[in-house]
């Protein structure tokens, strides 16, 4: 096999990744995780790090559980593309093989998070450590990036785009439709992470795309308002059209009510997954940037996962949200 690089955009100068280099990692992972499991080491005894809690859930997931949410912060090997006065902190794949233990998941998407901007080398690098039978990506791009470099891409476990109006970084809302038009005859999708106003605003562009869309962390539905916000009916339209897919992710986002029960936003994680449980995914949004910035309580994930159950107390509808609907998605 030839060296067939991915090319990624940093800071000054294009970097390069191999494809070697990727199906290489992606082999190692594969031989820990495709029996489902975290391999055990002595080092490995300590607890997962941004994760409130020590126990494990009670729920125990099904076999092939996805969490379809979370990013991975790696400077030390790719430094942000544009330094800040209070950058995230290192977060690893060894750390989320951690937070694994105490969830019981065994797929992972990984998501480009925006102090990458368009340089994805960090969740390639993740895909590949995590092995490509049980590890996604969502990428961020721009208008810059060739075909060539998107069909790399698919080739190491990206299945879509994300943008990211929360924070700046990467494309705007105006790239949304050209962006989608791109990338629709991959079979991926639009990731949209949008406050509630913000995807009434641009609803228009969210509107019949040519791709799937998923909306991250319940659309941001203030929990004040809750069902009766008009971004919640909206959302629940673009569900019913068929195409788009709801993330049961950051549930402390817009809660005034708080851990333990985060009881305003739980009330919509529930009606989302009562209206239709074949849209819905859960991710952990490990490791919690909002509370790494002080700006929410540290999130116990386990606890997360346990609230997730009690919205959906069927368990034919856990195994869709867990385990059918991501392998429908991210084809794993």
């Amino acid at each position: 096999m030839t060296d067939h690089p991915q090319e990624a955009k940093g800071p000054g100068k294009k970097q390069r990744i191999s494809r070697r280099s990727m199906l290489q990692g992606a082999l190692a992972g594969a031989a820990i995780t495709a029996i489902g499991a975290v391999p055990a080491q002595a080092s490995d005894q300590r607890e997962a790090p941004f994760s409130a809690g020590t126990g494990r859930a009670e729920y125990r997931v099904l076999g092939h559980a996805a969490d379809c949410h979370m990013h991975i912060y790696d400077p030390d090997r790719f430094p942000y593309p544009v330094p800040t006065a209070a950058p995230p902190p290192k977060a690893t794949v060894a750390d989320y093989r951690l937070l694994q233990r105490r969830t019981g998941t065994t797929r992972t998407v990984v998501v480009t998070p925006s102090n990458y901007s368009t340089d994805n080398r960090c969740t390639l690098d993740a895909i590949a450590q995590l092995g490509l039978c049980n590890a996604r990506g969502i990428a961020v791009i721009d208008e810059s990036f060739s075909q060539s470099q998107l069909r790399d891409l698919d080739q190491s476990g990206i299945r879509g785009i994300r943008f990211n109006l929360t924070r700046p970084g990467g494309a705007g809302a105006e790239l949304i439709r050209p962006l989608a038009s791109r990338i629709a005859d991959m079979g991926w999708h639009v990731q949209i992470h949008m406050t509630a106003e913000g995807i009434l605003e641009n609803l228009v562009s969210l509107t019949d795309l040519p791709t799937d869309l998923v909306i991250d962390h319940m659309g941001r539905i203030p929990g004040a308002a809750g069902t009766a916000h008009p971004a919640y009916t909206a959302v629940t339209r673009l569900v019913d059209e068929g195409n788009t897919w709801v993330k049961l992710s950051g549930v402390y986002h817009e809660s005034q009510a708080g851990p333990p029960s985060y009881s305003d936003r739980a009330a919509v994680g529930a009606a989302f997954t009562a209206h239709a449980p074949e849209r819905m995914l859960w991710g952990s949004d490990w490791p919690h940037p909002t509370a790494s910035r002080g700006e929410v309580p540290m999130p116990d994930d386990a606890a997360m996962l346990d609230l997730f159950a009690r919205w959906a107390p069927k368990q034919q509808d856990r195994r869709r949200i867990l385990v059918e609907n991501p392998e429908k998605l991210y084809r794993f």
